[in-house]
């Protein structure tokens, strides 16, 4: 299992929170976000799914890894 945190702009509501996760998860992940901080904790499994593709799940629900 790997472990990142990702930095991620337009967050700024439970509504946020809840579709990030949903995202995440959906790419199949776990994360766990904190919202105050806009970040996003995310434990994958490498040989199952890239980073690359969680972070597009995140961005195709319109917000910004950077």
């Amino acid at each position: 299992m790997a472990n990142v945190v990702l930095k991620v702009e337009g967050m700024s509501c439970g509504h946020c929170v809840s579709a990030v996760e949903k995202a995440v998860s959906g790419a199949g992940a776990v994360g766990k976000v904190d919202l105050a901080g806009k970040k996003v904790t995310v434990d994958y499994d490498e040989s199952k799914v890239s980073l690359e593709a969680v972070k597009a799940a995140i961005e195709d629900q319109g917000y910004d890894v950077v």
